[in-house]
């Protein structure tokens, strides 16, 4: 039976591996090598890898791709994606081309607010919490200027603080809402830093207030922290063109446009549609937020919350036909950053802000959302009209045929039968079987 272990973050990494194999992989020598091939042969390059977490013991790989095309507010764009579905890339290639065609894409950022919150336990008067805050409040704000100094002269810092009662939802649940301006970086570290400080001022100044001291009812500060959910960053991309436009040798526009517009009701409408809708938003938007090393986990969080704040779940995008002119639009809550974290550090993370010829935070925010518009509009466009799986599968039979270990001349004759027959696993398997006898 395998035993815990102790100090295992001080081992070196020779010696975690080694605990590893002896613990979980049977002494597998080929289970060790493939760690080992994923090193960089770079040492500096390794070390810098091994830093970013703790317990490094090699590199997991995921493909770095280019959608090309992408005309945001009359620029061109190539978006770098980070990604292992295989369609992805090639739906945003797909739906760039289309919209490069017909104007491209228009964006903008609608605001740029984030916030953080002081959470707090008080069980006594609310009219004297309210006294005691609106007192304070030039001190939590003073408290922090050392902090905010750089932030500050670069325009930005901490724009307010509210007091918000939960009490009537939780006993004795009160927090004070903080809200920020970041700029270029996402601001993590700068919010929860500030907030930190402002809640030890805040119980210091407690514990001399006098209508507490007669009471002996003191606010206790339970957590300091920000919050992934920021509607009040928020930004919007849309595309639009007169339903003409849309005819295709595959599809007439008009009845296009209408069936697409009714797909987007739908997903309004219904809740398990509109997560899978959602789903394959966040495919563009997670790509290029992993490419240029920013939170996934944080914005797919965000957006999801946003998708839900009137109190049921609901597509992310929205479409119309007015006039004869289709309109698709989308608005998403992105806290994102071009300085700080991974994106001074990653040498791809980099080398996609130089493909996005340097963009600040604001312009990342619009890139990221034009990106999720067009994967909705290329996923819509395929449900409603050839089906979701033909250009799915297509672009998965690679996947199938490396995990049956097919040769390159496998490949190329693969690839030539499937082009007019359905592909799935087991006909691929089946047209393997027969190719090897």
């Amino acid at each position: 039976m395998n035993q815990p272990v102790s100090g295992f973050s001080k081992k070196s990494k020779a010696e975690k591996i080694e605990w590893l194999a002896e613990n979980y992989l049977q002494n597998n020598l080929r289970s060790v090598q493939v760690l080992k091939n994923y090193w960089n042969d770079d040492p500096s390059l390794q070390q810098l890898h091994d830093d970013f977490i703790e317990n490094t013991l090699s590199n997991y790989y995921l493909p770095f791709g280019i959608a090309p095309n992408f005309l945001i507010n009359e620029k061109l764009y190539a978006l770098p994606m980070v990604t292992e579905e295989s369609s992805v890339v090639a739906a945003a290639s797909n739906a760039a081309k289309f919209w490069l065609e017909r104007g491209g894409f228009k964006a903008e950022v609608i605001s740029t607010e984030k916030n953080g919150q002081i959470h707090f336990n008080f069980f006594g008067s609310e009219k004297v919490i309210e006294a005691f805050f609106e007192e304070i409040k030039p001190k939590l704000h003073s408290s922090i200027q050392a902090i905010e100094k750089n932030m500050k002269a670069r325009g930005g810092g901490l724009l307010a603080l509210s007091l918000v009662d939960k009490s009537h939802i939780l006993e004795g649940y009160f927090h004070i809402h903080a809200t920020f301006e970041t700029l270029d970086a996402m601001g993590a570290n700068f919010i929860n830093t500030c907030l930190e400080q402002m809640a030890h001022t805040f119980e210091e100044e407690a514990r001399n207030f006098e209508a507490f001291q007669k009471k002996v009812t003191y606010p206790e500060v339970v957590m300091s922290i920000l919050s992934n959910y920021v509607p009040e960053c928020l930004v919007r991309a849309e595309v639009s063109c007169n339903v003409e436009e849309l005819t295709t040798k595959h599809h007439e526009g008009k009845h296009f446009a209408e069936k697409f517009v009714r797909a987007i009701e739908i997903a309004k409408t219904e809740t398990r549609r509109a997560v899978t809708h959602n789903k394959g938003i966040m495919n563009g938007v997670d790509a290029v937020v992993l490419a240029t090393g920013n939170d996934f986990r944080a914005v797919e969080a965000g957006v999801h919350a946003y998708a839900a704040r009137n109190s049921y779940y609901s597509s992310l995008t929205h479409a119309k036909i007015e006039d004869d002119v289709f309109t698709f639009w989308i608005e998403l809550p992105l806290a994102v950053g071009t300085v700080g974290g991974l994106t001074s550090l990653h040498p791809l993370t980099k080398l996609a802000f130089e493909i996005l010829q340097k963009p600040d935070a604001k312009e990342l925010m619009q890139i990221l959302a034009v990106a999720g518009l067009a994967q909705n509009f290329a996923a819509i466009r395929s449900l409603v009209t050839t089906g979701i799986q033909k250009g799915h599968m297509k672009m998965h039979l690679m996947n199938i045929l490396n995990q049956l270990h097919a040769t390159e001349a496998e490949k190329e004759k693969a690839m030539e039968h499937f082009m007019k027959n359905t592909i799935s696993h087991s006909a691929v398997v089946d047209f393997l079987g027969k190719l090897r006898l």
